[in-house]
């Protein structure tokens, strides 16, 4: 899966170079977003403190974020559009890769049209889209976590306020419960998301020989037990899905006010301003984010897991080498 692009000279170029084109954008979308964070507090304590001054004040905070928001804007379109392209290359090597193995291959394992189109495809996608943000993740911990660490220090709730940096720490504690909780919620996904793409599998090939011999294929009882097979792991797979999603919307829905319950006595007794404070809850959550990025994309790794085996699977039968 990945030998093809980033082991093969001819695609070095897109393969290293692109990567670090895409870096390279994520690190300058980052710088962009603490600038964003650093807005928020003259933005309130202006809008907080209203009479102390004039609307002029108010207008100019407004073009400063019209100025940075335009370029992240730009920054975010292009990193979406070049990673989109960057990928399709690398679905490109795989796929004449796996070619050039399979047509020597004697023994066909289940599904391997389906492995070779559908699976490098949904893989590619799903590398696109999970790689970027785990990229993003990493590049906001390195810039925010000096940022909420200097927050700290704002913090007055007791117990809390005497430790230093509390407001990573807090962030990491729950990033890391999250992530174990989600893994025994959501354990069984993988081998359900696993079954269902060999029960979709066997349901297409016996459409696709009907569609040569109808006499001999597709028959209604046939196609009454194979349908059934993929309604019974769709079942399977709705109810395993609907009570993951509970505890992640639950989970989620409960740290939006995670940083107003931990600043919120600092606002009232007046040792912080609400500018403070709005810094504080996006930083926090940009921490918190991060660290999570693999709880909030739990289903799209479960996805990843069930077309890596595939792919894995598909590999050793065709005798594919690095």
């Amino acid at each position: 899966m990945f030998s093809s692009f980033f082991k093969d000279k001819k695609w070095a170029l897109w393969a290293y170079g692109g990567a670090i084109f895409i870096i390279l954008l994520l690190v300058y979308q980052t710088h962009l977003n603490v600038r964003i964070n650093e807005w928020y507090k003259n933005f309130y304590d202006i809008v907080q403190n209203s009479k102390d001054h004039d609307v002029s004040e108010f207008w100019r905070e407004i073009f400063n974020f019209i100025k940075i928001a335009m370029p992240y804007v730009v920054t975010y379109t292009v990193i979406s559009f070049f990673a989109s392209h960057w990928v399709f290359r690398w679905r490109e090597a795989m796929t004449f890769r796996y070619l050039k193995f399979w047509q020597n291959c004697e023994s066909d394992i289940e599904g391997s049209s389906q492995r070779i189109q559908e699976d490098v495809y949904r893989f590619a996608k799903i590398m696109e889209s999970l790689g970027v943000q785990v990229l993003r993740a990493i590049m906001t911990l390195i810039a925010f976590i000096p940022v909420l660490w200097e927050l700290s220090k704002s913090v007055s709730l007791p117990y809390i306020k005497d430790i230093e940096g509390s407001l990573v720490y807090i962030a990491l504690i729950i990033s890391i419960g999250g992530l174990i909780i989600s893994w025994f919620v959501g354990i069984k996904l993988p081998h359900i998301e696993y079954n269902n793409q060999k029960a979709e599998a066997a349901f297409r090939k016996e459409l696709v020989y009907g569609e040569d011999d109808k006499s001999k294929f597709c028959q209604p009882n046939i196609m009454l037990e194979l349908f059934t097979g993929v309604k019974l792991n769709y079942y399977k797979l709705f109810l395993h899905y609907g009570y993951f999603n509970l505890w992640l919307i639950s989970f989620s829905q409960i740290l939006v006010i995670v940083p107003y319950v931990i600043m919120g006595n600092g606002l009232f007794s007046g040792v912080i301003t609400l500018g403070v404070l709005i810094q504080a809850s996006n930083a926090f959550s940009q921490v918190r984010e991060s660290f999570s990025v693999f709880i909030d994309n739990w289903t799209t790794i479960t996805e990843l897991r069930s077309v890596n085996k595939r792919l894995r699977e598909f590999e050793r039968n065709i005798n594919y080498k690095a």
